[in-house]
Parts: structure tokens; sequence; C-alpha cells
């Protein structure tokens, strides 16, 4: 990593935006972590006599004034109109606790006492915590941006070094190789890998086969840049110099050129993670990704397709807003990434 990279990760520090966009995503990628702890219920747990139960009001002072946080337990009625209706029973408080143990010995860091049940951002069709699954989906749909662009960039980056430093025919065909994957338009060619394999994977299958299918599909338009950057670079006095004193073209490739690309690599990838997000979120949507109970942000959303159950019921639309909400941060932090590498912006504040 060259002393310009180093020094521009330094002024990131200085970056308002780009810096509110790293604290909300470790905060994400926190409780993605320490899904069970963070998490009010466990994955598997749900009450099917509470479907779509809306969320539950958290009261926070009483007549006196301010007081310990509690809610108060919902009932199911159904009105004159024949329309089910969830009603507060006033009987009885339910303080909210911290650090409540569940039923199979773990610990979570909010909860309340049975028989009420806590939905801060209400229940799904399977009366399943949608906050609680919303976390323990995170898991999938974060972890596959930063495995992918890894894989990705591994591949584009070693790929395109090869053909930048060599050049002569392993240019060609590497680059019409290149070519021929990113003239298919890359959604349909997901959709199309997608349905070699069977329906009847398992989360973890899916998962992976998910992963390595955008991976192979998305290396290619980071092997072309780096291919460019490698050709100027190969021209330096630093790779001549390794040569003269006889370093293989491997150890130049990886120690000496491909460092040097650091700084375009940062900014793409931060640019590219949303894209394996989004990826992930509609293939689940459409259900050819992740398979329930699995949860993950894009299977969650499978039930707002339905416009008279999402108008009835709104807040099954809460794993949309962290999508959007994810996809901001990464795109704030690539425009903070871009603006602290930008060398004319470095040169002018020096």
């Amino acid at each position: 990593m060259s002393s310009f990279t180093i020094i521009s990760l330094k002024r990131l520090i200085h970056h308002k935006q780009a810096l509110f966009a790293i604290y909300i995503l470790l905060f994400l990628y926190l409780l993605a972590a320490f899904a069970e702890f963070f998490a009010p219920y466990p994955l598997t747990w749900g009450e099917r006599d509470k479907a779509y139960h809306p969320p539950t009001k958290i009261y926070i002072f009483e007549k006196q004034g301010f007081c310990r946080p509690f809610i108060y337990n919902y009932q199911l009625i159904l009105t004159e109109d024949y329309e089910k209706v969830w009603y507060e029973k006033r009987d009885v408080k339910y303080p909210i606790r911290l650090f409540v143990r569940d039923e199979n010995g773990g610990i979570h860091l909010f909860g309340t006492d049975k028989p009420s049940s806590f939905f801060l951002l209400g229940s799904d069709w399977n009366g399943r915590d949608i906050l609680s699954r919303l976390i323990y989906g995170s898991r999938i749909s974060l972890s596959i941006g930063i495995i992918g662009v890894f894989i990705s960039f591994f591949l584009g980056m070693l790929v395109g070094g090869i053909a930048g430093y060599f050049g002569g025919w392993i240019d060609t065909v590497i680059m019409r190789f290149i070519e021929l994957i990113m003239s298919f338009p890359a959604f349909y060619l997901i959709l199309s890998l997608r349905a070699i394999f069977p329906l009847s994977l398992s989360s973890i299958q899916v998962y992976l086969m998910i992963v390595i299918i955008m991976s192979l599909i998305g290396w290619g338009g980071v092997a072309r840049v780096i291919r460019g950057m490698v050709l100027s670079l190969r021209e330096m006095e630093f790779v001549l110099a390794q040569k003269a004193l006889g370093a293989s073209p491997f150890r130049i490739i990886t120690q000496d050129i491909l460092p040097n690309t650091t700084s375009f690599c940062l900014v793409s990838a931060s640019l590219s993670i949303p894209d394996y997000i989004l990826g992930e979120s509609v293939l689940s949507l459409l259900g050819l990704g992740i398979n329930e109970p699995q949860p993950s942000w894009g299977n969650m959303l499978a039930r707002a397709m339905d416009i008279s159950t999402l108008s009835s019921y709104p807040w099954i639309l809460a794993p949309g807003f962290a999508i959007f909400i994810t996809v901001i941060c990464f795109n704030l932090l690539s425009d903070g990434l871009r603006d602290c590498f930008d060398p004319k912006s470095f040169v002018g504040k020096l």
C-alpha cells in the first residue's frame, strides 16, 4: 500500500458524510455479528395466533411524569363488520427489561415478561418478530456483499495484472474472454445460472452459490480497469529496477504493481457492495435465493409484493428501509473515498 493511499485513508476521518456512513455501517455489522444478543427473540420463535401483529407502542411517562419504559399486551378482536382489530389491554403493564433470558437460556439485550409480546416493528404472516428476523437476516444480506466483492476483486486484480503485465497473446485471449462475459446482461445471466440448480438446496448452499455466481460475473469489469492501470505501471522505474534485480513476474505483479492500484480498488469496492446486496435481495424476493425459514432482507419482502397485504400491514416493508439505508451509506462512503483519493483535492489541501 503506497504512502498516498495511507495518507488518503487518514484524511477520511475528516470527511463528515463518509464518517457518518462508517458509523452506521459499523452499527449494522455489529448487529449482524451479535444477532443472538441484540434480537429480542430467537430465530425460530413465533406465535401463529399473533400474525401481522402491529408494532408495539412504548410508553415512557405517566400522569406523574417520566417512568420506566413499559408496554401493554395486545388482544385480537373481531368487530361487527367482521374486521380483525388489535387493541391494547391496559389492565397490566409490562416493563421493558434489559438482559432478558429466553426459554433456551439465551440472553437478549431487551425484552418483556410473559405473556406479553414485544414486537417493536410488528410481526409477519407467521407471527414472527420482524425486528429479530431483520437482525438475523442482516447476516446474509450484509456479508454477501463483503465476501462477493473480495472474491471478484481478487480475481479481477490477479487476471487484470497478468494481462497488463505480459501483454501480447495472453492479453488478447484474456480480454476477449472478459468481453464475452460482459456481453451478457448481468441480471439475466444470474437468473439463468441460478435456474440451473434445483430449488431444493439448503439456505447455506444457496448462499454460497449466489456468492460464487455474482463474483464470477462481477470480476470482468475490475480486470479491465486493472489491466489498463498495469499497462502504465509496468513501465515505471521501480518495476524496471525489480526486473533488473531478477525478480519473478509473479512477485512484481503482486508486490510492486497491484499495491499501487489500492486506491481504485477501495473506491470501486465500496460502490460494488450495494450491487451484491441488491442482487441477493432480488433473487430472494423472486424465490430464487435464500429460502424460508432462514431470513434475508430479500425474502422478508416477498409478502410486500401483494398490494392488499402491504396496505393493511405496512410494517412488513421494514426490510426495504434497511436495504435503502445500507445502500445509501455505502454510496456516501464511496463518495468520501473518492474525494480523499482525488489527487487534485489532495494537493490543494496540502
